[in-house]
């Protein structure tokens, strides 16, 4: 799957999962943080987005360590899904 539009994917997945009903996906840049001054998500969030990467693209995520490099923006987490895809 192209990149651009493996990140649009990720955008409308992720507003979807965690009922971001205010953003659209283009609302949310590609290297914009997640947590905190970014978009605001918090540790919850992190745990529905681990589901997410683990339902829609088979990668499980067990150390949360692993978590915090992968989950830091769009730009990460699509690289990410490129190299470790199961689905």
């Amino acid at each position: 799957m192209e990149t651009a539009t493996l990140k649009q994917q990720l955008k409308e997945q992720i507003i979807q999962f965690l009922n971001l009903t205010t953003f659209k996906p283009e609302d949310i840049k590609d290297d914009q943080p997640l947590f905190g001054e970014g978009l605001g998500l918090d540790s919850i969030d992190s745990l529905e987005l681990i589901a997410l990467l683990d339902r829609n693209y088979g990668i499980k995520i067990n150390d949360p360590k692993e978590g915090r490099k992968i989950l830091v923006d769009v730009n990460t987490m699509v690289a990410y899904i490129q190299q470790h895809r199961t689905k």
